[in-house]
């Protein structure tokens, strides 16, 4: 299918030769990649593509050009919002990026520039955040009058604490990938030159590993915060016990023994 805000390829490495890596680029550069009503619903159907293909194991978020990762909301849009039309978009938007925390495969954000708002937004929705040193990210919404609520305010405490999530969205003040890697935002900062390469490492390293383990895991740490730990370690018991029934942990044990790399089929 043809995307208009979207740009979507499936990408090896020197891992694999096999195109197990979905890459996925914003590419609505004159609008600095903001999001409208048409790029949330592309990504969305996108990803339900994505989620049926299994040849796919993981996931990459980036966008196209080298400065914008993405802006947030389409202010144009926003500015021609009432209370009443402004409850569905704002829903919308939680849809789609708890969709992708959700997603069955790991995803990792490529920031290649500007993380703003909503942009910020949807990287913490992903599972790694992997930043170019030029890049800035920040949560201006108070700063025009809104609050972060595609999910920010939720899960920025999660991944820097209370303290900084209250700094950060009460400023409003853009941060520096360096900085955000200090206080946990993003997990790694390269030179921009090594971005590219950077992500397809870590994909390809995370595509190599048993698919069904890697959806159980990501199940399991997504809720961690959110049940008490008699009730994580009794799903962990039981999605752990659940691999021992799937063909990859007999490939992954063979592989070991047999002094060579898994081939794993997700099954």
């Amino acid at each position: 299918m043809t995307y208009e805000t979207l740009i979507y390829s499936k990408e090896g490495s020197f891992f694999s030769p096999e195109k197990n890596i979905g890459v996925i680029k914003l590419n609505r550069p004159t609008a600095y990649n903001a999001l409208n009503e048409q790029l949330i619903s592309e990504l969305y159907q996108l990803l339900q593509e994505i989620e049926k293909d299994d040849e796919v194991k993981v996931v990459v978020i980036t966008a196209e050009g080298q400065k914008v990762f993405c802006t947030g909301a389409d202010l144009k849009l926003a500015s021609e919002l009432t209370e009443e039309t402004a409850l569905p978009l704002v829903q919308r938007g939680q849809e789609i990026f708890t969709y992708i925390e959700n997603f069955p495969k790991p995803v990792i954000a490529a920031i290649n520039g500007l993380a703003l708002g909503g942009g910020l937004e949807m990287a913490l929705a992903c599972d790694l955040r992997i930043a170019q040193e030029e890049a800035k990210l920040g949560c201006p919404e108070t700063s025009i009058g809104l609050i972060p609520a595609w999910g920010g305010i939720q899960r920025l405490p999660k991944v820097v604490g209370i303290g900084k999530a209250k700094e950060l969205v009460f400023t409003g003040a853009m941060i520096t990938a360096k900085e955000a890697e200090t206080i946990g935002l993003v997990n790694k900062v390269v030179a921009p030159d090594e971005l590219d390469s950077t992500v397809n490492w870590t994909a390809a390293k995370i595509a190599g590993n048993a698919p069904v383990a890697l959806k159980y895991a990501k199940e399991s740490l997504n809720r961690v915060f959110d049940v008490t730990l008699k009730e994580g370690l009794e799903y962990d018991a039981k999605t752990c016990a659940a691999c021992f029934g799937t063909d990859d942990i007999k490939e992954g044990i063979k592989a070991v023994f047999e002094k060579r790399k898994a081939t794993f089929k997700g099954k």
